[in-house]
């Protein structure tokens, strides 16, 4: 899909791209990408060099609570959760069981289990520049000052235990993720 372009100074055609077909193009992709998700390819892109940690139990949950765990280090606190809606990347029968971490891309700021607000299934607001978080769209920015979405912990049921199998996104403060090898 490029296009050839006549350059003024040599007079000859040579094979280039504008912004426009470069940014669909690359549109084009991502949605692409995002659709193999549904057969676990783009999972398994997020999951490669991550640990499998159980991080809790399906019968535990219950919609509305989150429960706060450490994924892929020690150092790193995640909220998992059962929503009343069908989550982007959410697993289990209704496909409402998501995890996110807790620390918002802006500037940092902890949220952790008092800023879910699950009649709105959404984490936030940040107590620093109250950014909030919807939670069924893969934690896209829904108001604040944030430009990234929280990264998402990639999930897997096996039996009644959760597994954590990857990260989509990367956390506050890091130039790349921990992968708790």
């Amino acid at each position: 899909m490029t296009q050839s372009v006549k350059t003024k100074a040599a007079g000859h055609a040579c094979s280039s791209i504008n912004r426009r077909n470069f940014l669909i193009l690359g549109g084009a992709s991502i949605t692409v990408l995002a659709s193999y998700g549904t057969g676990g390819e783009a999972q398994e892109l997020v999951s490669s060099g991550y640990t499998r940690k159980v991080i809790g139990k399906v019968s535990d949950l219950e919609p509305g609570r989150a429960i706060a765990f450490s994924y892929p280090n020690d150092d790193i606190e995640n909220l998992l959760m059962m929503l009343t809606e069908e989550a982007g990347g959410g697993v289990g029968e209704a496909r409402n069981i998501v995890a996110f971490n807790t620390i918002c891309p802006h500037m940092g700021g902890y949220m952790g289990e008092s800023e879910f607000r699950s009649e709105h299934s959404v984490l936030g607001p940040c107590p620093l520049h109250l950014s909030t978080f919807d939670l069924t769209k893969h934690g896209m920015i829904v108001s604040g000052h944030a430009v990234e979405s929280l990264p998402q912990i990639v999930l897997e049921i096996d039996g009644d235990d959760i597994v954590a199998t990857g990260v989509m996104g990367l956390f506050y403060g890091y130039s790349h993720n921990p992968t708790g090898a």
